[in-house]
């Protein structure tokens, strides 16, 4: 895999798709690792460039000790953008990586436009992660095994019955999370940049075309944020993914890829 390098710290990112297509460049969130873009990446293949790297702390990336900061995050990402030899880019963020999203086209004028999901301005006003939700993803049980922890940190974000409709896919997620997702340091130092994050007082200049995605049974950052996001950026589209959960474009792969696909073939 071809490897940025930025302030001594390497991030690794896959490159599938079309050279010769519009490039994508796919951001995850907090603590997961490239795998989750799979499904869309395979959808933009044909007439995309897609660029995916694995975030600070996350997979073949480096760990460097945090706390991290999400400008810090968009840093990494116009690195990888240089090592690629980029001059203009569509930029997809889920939840942190919708922070990044955010941070990079306010400091880089090669995005061409902004899909957001799941994701928050940050802030005073954005409502916040409820207690209970935030206890339960950052504290598994103490005596669960490593799949029984992904599990359970993993269950706030989909659908109560999501692991009992697609067992088999459940499985293969938690052995590609074992495998690609964050460290455990990497996973505390990317919740310090989520906590620190406020773009709020400067989202007003994005003149780029955004597509704002948000499941309205969100439990991990409640629809509001989507309303905030709505209030505060002057050509944004958003749209509420009826009963959709945090984790809604895995569980609505199908139906919210080729939303997003749509979205591109009309600013691309």
């Amino acid at each position: 895999m071809p490897r940025a390098t930025r302030d001594g710290v390497g991030i690794d990112y896959a490159v599938d798709g079309t050279s010769d297509g519009p490039t994508v460049l796919l951001l995850e969130g907090l603590g997961y690792g490239r795998w989750m873009w799979r499904w869309l990446t395979e959808d933009l293949a044909d007439g995309y460039e897609v660029l995916r790297p694995d975030n600070r702390g996350t997979g073949d990336s480096d760990v460097p000790e945090g706390p991290y900061s999400i400008d810090e995050m968009a840093a990494d990402a116009q690195a990888v953008l240089d090592d690629h030899g980029v001059d203009r880019v569509h930029v997809c963020g889920a939840s942190m990586g919708g922070m990044i999203a955010q941070e990079l086209a306010l400091t880089d004028d090669r995005v061409a436009s902004l899909t957001l999901l799941c994701t928050s301005p940050g802030g005073d006003d954005a409502p916040e992660m409820p207690p209970d939700v935030r206890e339960h993803i950052f504290s598994a049980p103490e005596d669960a095994g490593p799949k029984e922890r992904v599990r359970y940190l993993m269950e706030p974000a989909v659908s109560d019955d999501f692991y009992e409709r697609e067992s088999e896919l459940v499985d293969r997620i938690v052995e590609w999370r074992l495998a690609g997702d964050a460290t455990p340091a990497g996973r505390e130092a990317q919740a310090a940049a989520v906590a620190a994050f406020d773009a709020t007082d400067r989202l007003g200049e994005l003149s780029v075309p955004t597509l704002v995605l948000h499941g309205t049974a969100d439990r991990v950052l409640p629809v509001g944020n989507a309303d905030l996001l709505a209030e505060l950026l002057p050509h944004a589209t958003v749209e509420r993914v009826d009963g959709g959960p945090h984790l809604f474009f895995i569980e609505e792969r199908e139906s919210v890829d080729g939303r997003i696909r749509s979205f591109l073939d009309g600013v691309a």
